[in-house]
């Protein structure tokens, strides 16, 4: 349980830091909600992957594994993006869908394939 409290709390503060990034960019900057929470997720993901390597599961890992769930969260991100854009949704319900799929999906990555015990 440990693992799941401490990667809620890193989780909440991904979420803030990408609440954050997407409004500016959406409001401030004028992006479409698509090219918002995509570069709003980069930047929290990066955060919640260093502060994981770090402080959660003490492991680490290759940057291809990394690459690869930035990509795959990067175009659930951007998916998600694009059907509010397409469906005229606030931007609320944008990133408040894609912070609990983030919290959700990411847990299941980082603990059984980013970090994963290796078998003896």
């Amino acid at each position: 349980m440990k693992g799941f409290s401490a990667t809620s709390v890193i989780g909440v503060a991904d979420a803030l830091i990408h609440w954050q990034i997407f409004f500016v960019l959406r409001t401030a900057v004028g992006f479409d909600q698509a090219a918002s929470n995509f570069a709003a997720f980069c930047v929290a993901a990066a955060f919640s992957f260093y502060v994981n390597a770090l402080y959660t599961f003490e492991r680490e890992t290759s940057v291809f594994v990394y690459l690869m769930f930035i990509g795959l969260m990067g175009a659930v991100s951007f998916g998600v993006g694009l059907i509010a854009d397409a469906r005229d949704l606030p931007g609320l319900a944008t990133v408040a869908s894609f912070s609990l799929l983030n919290l959700v999906l990411g847990y299941c990555f980082f603990r059984f394939v980013l970090f994963r015990k290796n078998a003896a």
